[in-house]
């Protein structure tokens, strides 16, 4: 028997199943098949989609721009990263230390005979993400090679502005990326060096690095520094759009201690480079270390500690006589940066009492906007969508219309396809039986019929009105507008609400038409129609089917009958989205708006350059500035890393055609210098300003958006003097929305008329007021000129409020709802089982005086189908409150209030108790019926008589039938003072 022990057999290791490794194989390979062809349908479709509307060059110049910079980001970085690896490698001790000190040595013969390929692979990588990012600087790289010079330079450092907004944050970019690029040499070398034995930590101190890993460590690390020194040069030039906790801008601690600690770093850093690169040939690394140790030490004493010091020991103790200068150069830059330098304020000094007449009121507000485009939605939907399927959007638009030769305010709305309510939701139906929406639904802002006199009284009407004069509908009688342009396309395939895709187009042009079409009135179109644009691209080879299956993840672009040799794809049909498409370099206002236009609806949209780059200007949030009651949560704003934002101009008018698609931009603002280096990045895309239709100028306004922005900025920096500012001295703010807690109140559209503009004509304009800071009076009334067809456009006026306590929005709000006359005519909602629902609070100019007026609408409780009828106008002059069913009677009910129906104040009428007498009124003229009814109802009765004879009396003036004109506004005033008496 043998002593040593014999080793049992080992059973063989498993064979690998060639059949599973297969599957693995192909599994991955499907995969990556699987995500490379669902991106490449996404690159596919899109391309189609600028080919067919006209803006290859623009997906060709995006496409070829991000190649290009993901290519030479990627290739930078991979090749010098692999290269300083191969040197390393190169350079590595030819003999690895006995006893493999780092215990490397099971790594280095796994990694040495795949090396190339391990290269390859980390080259690779730093590629893909690298050139990712740099493809993402698209916008910074193009605005450095079409910028050019503003024409005025900054305040401090006197280089022209295009430096700070075209040039500085390209070699930001350039600069940060070769930093990266050295830091992630550095890293990769020394690593390659410990494996291979270059760098050994476990020898002694003078033998821990070889001579090659010295030399190469040392010229990466001194590139490196000399990197950051030109970011020290660099960070200069931040400075004036740098936020602070005061402006932004530079401040006396950046002037006195920033910028000389930056100017000193820069020498350090110098100076620690030459250290670093002497290193290359000198074998001690006391003299690099001390450089970085003082570069760093430097860093924060410099940087960090000594402005601190200085703002805490210099500036805060006199901080205005030390910022004085740094503020008057904010608010200079400010009035610039937000086009804010021509802003026309004059003195303004309320009338406390009315003194007009009726007639005098009704005729200077016969053009107040009561009807809410917020509020009267539900009544736009309900009354006038005809079918389930239709729907306007959340708020409606307000466009204005020449109509009987009048210029009249319209609340509008686009009659757009709603699939949410259709009874079968399958496929064919959705994308191509139901296509699209019909027509524009529109209403008389002012509660006025076509003949802008006679005022809807709903009281009296009933609810069949809905409290709303149509200029247009579905009735025959609802076409003012229609007539008024002398009709248009109503089919809208493109719109705020259209469905995500459609497909349209018929097989042959005889065949028998399947898009679902509502008629409407003089409309020649059936009730089946078929799409004759030309689409946002082809879908009838089999390729492109395939290629729209993967991008919308739908088989019946293969399967189904209705996707033909003609059919074409209607896709991105929302206005905001194309233009964004087609100028992915614009802002876009929140608010596309539609009009007719040469006989097709054509939303109209503004689109802005923005910047945080401007030197010295204030620098605040964009969706905080543009936000109120009204306003949407998502912004256009995509041309910026941040939501910050210093700079801003409307640069182009845009329009998309409701039918076809079809985006058209035009130049607003021919000074802006953003938008002309845009145009020379993408030519041919912006047409000039003389190519404007002018019946579409007409129907060009000022944006909303730049508004709030602009009277955010100006709350502040309407006070131009430095300690005034500093003080908070005069400074104003938006009020808040009295129905709508921690929002701005909205902007609204009027036409004003008196001091406010030169002349007597109205002006469309967009008007706001400001309250003083954190308090509720009125502190100033602010329009723009928004008609495009005046030379006053986008003057912006300020009617500014003495200090006296005339009441702001809110208070006016509490006035309106502590009135006991107001209380009780409101209590008959709750009566009646209805709730007030309040419109927007008005402010305008009237009489040498602000008036208030908001519509109080009644809407059933705790019922999906009803929707607000207006009820009851509210007015309010200095401390006079008036109510009634209509503008014109709430009017009679303020001056009544004010002491007289005339406006002058009566003297006191003799009480009618006295003796014991039951008060008589007198009589109207034999012609008028006898009153009937208790008092109250005689006295309604008086003043709807007053309110015809008001109407007859316009009619005879328009005739120029001034005899008669008198002697009705004589018998309106003698029945107010009847009614008045029996009051």
């Amino acid at each position: 028997m043998s002593s040593t022990a014999e080793t049992p057999d080992l059973p063989p290791p498993p064979t690998r199943n060639p059949r599973s490794r297969a599957l693995v194989i192909t599994g991955v390979v499907l995969v990556v098949a699987f995500f490379g062809l669902t991106t490449f349908s996404g690159f596919y479709t899109d391309r189609l989609w600028y080919v067919s509307g006209g803006y290859g060059e623009v997906f060709s110049t995006l496409l070829w721009t991000r190649v290009g910079l993901f290519v030479a980001t990627g290739l930078v970085m991979a090749l010098v990263v692999c290269l300083n690896i191969v040197l390393a490698f190169r350079l590595r001790p030819i003999f690895v230390g006995m006893g493999d000190p780092n215990g490397m040595g099971r790594y280095r013969d796994a990694i040495t005979p795949i090396r190339r390929w391990v290269v390859l692979g980390i080259g690779a990588v730093l590629l893909v993400f690298t050139g990712t990012s740099g493809a993402g600087q698209w916008r910074t790289f193009l605005l450095w090679r079409n910028g050019g010079e503003f024409g005025s330079e900054d305040l401090y450092f006197g280089r022209d502005i295009g430096f700070f907004v075209f040039d500085l944050p390209w070699y930001h970019f350039v600069v940060d990326l070769a930093m990266a690029v050295l830091v992630l040499s550095v890293i990769a070398a020394a690593l390659t060096h410990y494996l291979y034995g270059g760098i050994s930590l476990q020898a002694s101190a003078g033998e821990r690095m070889s001579g090659a890993a010295q030399a190469q460590l040392s010229l990466l690390v001194g590139l490196f520094v000399l990197a950051k020194g030109v970011d020290y040069w660099l960070d200069r030039f931040d400075l004036p759009s740098e936020t602070g906790s005061l402006i932004t801008g530079i401040t006396y601690t950046d002037d006195n201690a920033v910028l000389p600690a930056r100017n000193i770093l820069i020498g350090i850093s110098v100076i620690c480079a030459i250290l670093f690169f002497l290193n290359v040939w000198r074998r001690t690394w006391m003299l690099p270390s001390m450089g970085v140790a003082l570069l760093a030490l430097s860093a924060i004493l410099l940087g960090l500690i000594w402005p601190g010091i200085v703002q805490q020991f210099q500036v805060r103790p006199s901080e205005l006589d030390r910022e004085s200068e740094y503020i008057g150069r904010n608010i200079e830059a400010t009035r610039a940066a937000y086009d804010l330098t021509d802003v026309q304020i004059e003195p303004y000094t309320p009338e406390a009492s009315i003194g007009a007449t009726l007639a005098s009121l009704d005729g200077q507000t016969k053009s107040t906007p009561l009807v809410d485009p917020q509020v009267v939605r539900a009544a736009f939907e309900q009354t006038q969508q005809v079918r389930g399927y239709y729907s306007v959007a959340p708020v409606l638009d307000v466009g204005r219309y020449e109509i009987d030769g009048t210029d009249r305010a319209l609340v509008l709305g686009v009659r757009e396809l709603n699939q949410d309510g259709i009874s079968d939701q399958n496929w064919t139906n959705l994308h191509t039986v139901f296509t699209h929406g019909n027509g524009i639904i529109a209403a008389y802002a002012n509660q006025r019929g076509r003949d802008d006199r006679s005022q809807l009284d709903t009281e009296s009407a009933g609810d069949t009105a809905a409290g709303l004069e149509w200029a247009q509908g579905t009735q025959a009688n609802e076409n003012d507008l229609q007539e008024a342009t002398g009709g248009y396309e109503d089919r809208v395939y493109y719109g705020e609400n259209s469905p995500e895709y459609s497909i349209v187009g018929k097989p042959s042009p005889d065949a028998e038409d399947y898009e679902l079409n509502l008629p409407l009135q003089g409309s020649e179109v059936g009730a089946s129609t078929t799409f004759e644009g030309e689409g946002d691209a082809p879908v009838g080879s089999t390729w492109n089917k395939l290629m729209f299956a993967i991008k919308f993840g739908e088989t019946n672009f293969l399967l189904s009958d209705r996707v033909n040799e003609n059919s074409r794809v209607l896709f991105d049909r929302d206005p905001t989205e194309r233009l964004q498409k087609v100028a992915p370099w614009l802002t876009v206002d929140s608010d596309p708006y539609p009009a007719i236009v040469d006989g097709r609806i054509q939303w109209i949209l503004d689109g802005y350059t923005t910047t945080d780059r401007f030197p010295g200007a204030e620098k605040d949030s964009y969706s905080d500035m543009i936000d109120d009651a009204l306003a949407d949560a998502t912004t256009g704003l995509q041309t910026i890393p941040t939501d910050q934002i210093n700079y801003m101009r409307n640069a182009v008018k845009a329009t998309v055609d409701a039918y076809t698609g079809e985006v058209v931009i035009y130049e607003w603002d021919t000074e802006d210098p953003l938008l002309k280096a845009w145009m020379s990045a993408f030519p041919g895309v912006v047409q000039p300003i003389e190519e404007i239709p002018d019946e579409l100028r007409e129907h060009l306004r000022y944006p909303e958006d730049l508004f709030k922005v602009q009277r955010f900025q100006l709350a502040r920096y309407h006070v131009t003097d430095p300690s005034d500012w500093y003080q908070s001295n005069n400074r104003w703010e938006v009020p808040e929305d009295p129905y709508a807690q921690r929002t701005f109140q909205p902007p609204y559209r009027l036409f004003v008329d008196g001091p406010t503009v030169a002349g007597e004509e109205e002006t469309f304009s967009l008007t706001s007021v400001y309250t003083p800071f954190r308090r509720e009076n009125l502190a100033s009334f602010v329009s723009v000129d928004s008609d495009a067809t005046s030379e006053d456009y986008g003057t912006m006026r300020v009617l500014e409020l003495p200090n006296e306590q005339t009441p702001g929005p809110n208070l006016v709000a509490n006035q309106f709802a502590s009135d006991e006359e107001v209380a009780f005519e409101l209590a008959q909602f709750d009566r009646s089982g209805a709730r007030p629902v309040y419109g927007n609070l008005l402010t305008l100019p009237v009489d040498d005086g602000l008036m208030y007026v908001q519509p109080v609408y009644a809407a059933r409780q705790l019922s999906d189908a009803s929707f607000p009828i207006l009820r009851f106008v509210l007015t309010k002059y200095g401390d006079d409150i008036g109510i009634g069913s209509t503008l014109r009677l709430s009017l009679q009910d303020l001056l009544t209030n004010a002491g007289g129906g005339t406006g002058s104040v009566d003297p006191e009428p003799e009480d009618p108790t006295e003796g014991n007498v039951d008060p008589e009124p007198e009589q109207p003229e034999e012609t008028d019926p006898p009153l009937e009814g208790s008092a109250a109802e005689q006295i309604q009765q008086l003043l709807t008589r007053a309110e015809e004879a008001f109407t007859a009396a316009d009619e005879a003036l328009a005739e120029g039938d001034l005899a008669a004109y008198q002697e009705n506004v004589e018998r309106a005033q003698q029945l107010i003072e009847q009614a008045l008496a029996l009051r």
